[in-house]
C-alpha cells in the first residue's frame, strides 16, 4: 500500500504524526509537502495527492487542511478522485469499504494526534468490499461525473 499524504500550511503541525503512523503499519508514505509553514493554496497540494493516484504513484491519498472541507473539495474535481472529510473511525473504514473512497481528508483544526492516529489505521487497513450493490452505486457515481462533464 502505498498512500501520498499532503496538506496546507495549517494542516502541516499533524502532518509529522500521520506519516509516523503510516510508517508504524509498514505503509509507503509518500510526502508530497509542504514542508515550511508558509502560506500556501490547499487546491495544488490536494492537486498533487489527486494526481499521485491517477498516475499509479500512489493507491490512496491524505489530505490535511484546517476543517479537512476545502481539501475535500479540491480533490472531488479531479477524476477518479473520492475523497471525504473524515473525522470518526467508522467513516475511515467504512468510506473505504462501502465507497471506495481513495483520499481521507483531515481537519488539524478539528481533530488531534491521537485520534488522527486512529483514523488514519482505520483508513489505512480498509479494503473495499466489491459487494455488487457498492459496485453498482459506484458506477452511477462515475456516470453523474461524464454526465457533468459533457452537458450544460
Amino acid at each position: 500500500m502505498r498512500i501520498a499524504v499532503a496538506s496546507d500550511h495549517v494542516g502541516l503541525s499533524l502532518k509529522p504524526q500521520i506519516l509516523d503512523v503510516l510508517s508504524a503499519l509498514g505503509v509507503d508514505a509518500i510526502d508530497l509537502g509542504p514542508n515550511s509553514p508558509e502560506q500556501i493554496d490547499f487546491p495544488d497540494f490536494a492537486e498533487r495527492v489527486g494526481r499521485a493516484i491517477q498516475n499509479g504513484q500512489a493507491d490512496r491519498g491524505i489530505l490535511i487542511c484546517g476543517s479537512g472541507v476545502g481539501m475535500s473539495i479540491a480533490a472531488n474535481k479531479m477524476a477518479d478522485i473520492r475523497a471525504a472529510v473524515t473525522h470518526d473511525t467508522y467513516s475511515a473504514h467504512q468510506g473505504v469499504e462501502h465507497d471506495n473512497m481513495n483520499v481521507m481528508c483531515l481537519g488539524s483544526r478539528i481533530i488531534g494526534p491521537a485520534l488522527a492516529a486512529e483514523l488514519v489505521h482505520a483508513f489505512a487497513t480498509a479494503n473495499f468490499d466489491g459487494d455488487a450493490r457498492f459496485v453498482r452505486r459506484l458506477d452511477k457515481i462515475d456516470a453523474l461525473a461524464l454526465k457533468a462533464r459533457t452537458e450544460p
